[in-house]
């Protein structure tokens, strides 16, 4: 199963890391590993990133931020293949990615001395735009014949687990996902309250709208920090979110 069907598809410049983490996903198919067992190590991934960068080995923090991309990408490939999707591997995704962002931000606080008030104030642009990314693409996914419906458009209630969940675990999964990601969904949703009714997106426009995923962003970050840039990371995502707000002004929604 794929994400989308072959005429929605485009060149997401957030999702770099998939030709990797297909062939690792492809390298599990036939061992006992999961998609919760991939999303755990991407985890462990993460984790390595912090500890690096508060030992101030910038480039392998890079690196590993890098890697944390392409196995995060390899536990629903992994998914796909053996035909298990679950609510409970869309969900634990999503809280690993928060938790690890407001990390990777608190180490780069740390290290580089920045403000903790502006470190929050990255974190809530980093997390807003990734949101503004995840909506579009969420939509494309559930209008395209074929693509994948696990993520839902309006996180409003918790799913039905799928064949070999628990439902207790899903039902806590929803709940702690709604904790941290449903002030940022509402904002989203309220901005651009009708993208829900358009049938599709041009592939030009989803392209344009994955420099905003979450890819992307920590792409960046890594390329920041391998360059020993760590003091600026903080205000240029910042200087970022606030540059796109000003060249929409004049707009009724977000993007």
């Amino acid at each position: 199963m794929s994400k989308l069907a072959a005429q929605d598809k485009f060149l997401d410049l957030s999702d770099y890391g998939r030709p990797l983490a297909s062939l690792f996903a492809q390298k599990l198919k036939d061992t006992r590993f999961t998609p919760i067992h991939v999303t755990l190590l991407f985890g462990v991934s993460g984790g390595i990133a912090i500890y690096c960068i508060l030992q101030n080995q910038y480039y392998l923090a890079g690196i590993f931020i890098i890697l944390k991309s392409i196995i995060d990408a390899a536990d629903g490939e992994l998914a796909r293949i053996k035909n298990t999707p679950s609510y409970t591997g869309r969900y634990l995704d999503s809280v690993f990615d928060i938790i690890l962002n407001f990390l990777f931000l608190g180490a780069i606080c740390y290290v580089s001395e920045t403000s903790f008030l502006l470190t929050l104030g990255a974190f809530f642009c980093i997390q807003l735009q990734g949101t503004l990314y995840n909506y579009y693409y969420v939509i494309l996914r559930n209008k395209s014949v074929g693509g994948d419906k696990t993520s839902k458009i309006f996180e409003d209630k918790s799913p039905q687990a799928l064949a070999g969940e628990s439902q207790k675990s899903v039902d806590i999964l929803f709940k702690i996902y709604t904790v941290v990601y449903g002030g940022f969904d509402k904002i989203i949703h309220t901005l651009d309250s009708n993208a829900y009714k358009v049938q599709t997106f041009p592939n030009w426009f989803m392209t344009f709208v994955s420099l905003y995923g979450l890819g992307f962003q920590l792409l960046l970050i890594s390329f920041m920090l391998a360059l020993d840039y760590i003091e600026y990371i903080v205000p240029f995502f910042i200087w970022i979110f606030f540059f796109h707000i000003c060249i929409n002004r004049n707009k009724k929604t977000f993007f």
